[in-house]
């Protein structure tokens, strides 16, 4: 683990609730459930870039090429 930088969040009732009863589950601090939560959402979420990636493709069309952008989009080189 890397250098900590301590920090204060305002919870609700039921958050905190929640995030005690895990970490005792666990048998961890709270601070380090809260650290894993975090953690597996950035994991989870990615970047632009890879959320671009995972669709890339997803819409091939044999007649549409990046090349003819003004014709789809403008109508211009149409006959």
């Amino acid at each position: 683990m890397g250098s900590l930088h301590r920090t204060q969040i305002m919870l609700e009732k039921w958050h905190y609730e929640y995030l005690k009863n895990a970490a005792e589950r666990q048998d961890k601090s709270l601070s380090e459930v809260i650290r894993d939560i975090l953690s597996e959402y950035v994991n989870e979420s990615g970047s632009a870039q890879s959320r671009l990636k995972d669709i890339a493709g997803i819409g091939v069309d044999e007649e549409a090429f990046g090349r003819d952008h003004d014709k789809w989009l403008y109508g211009k080189g149409q006959q």
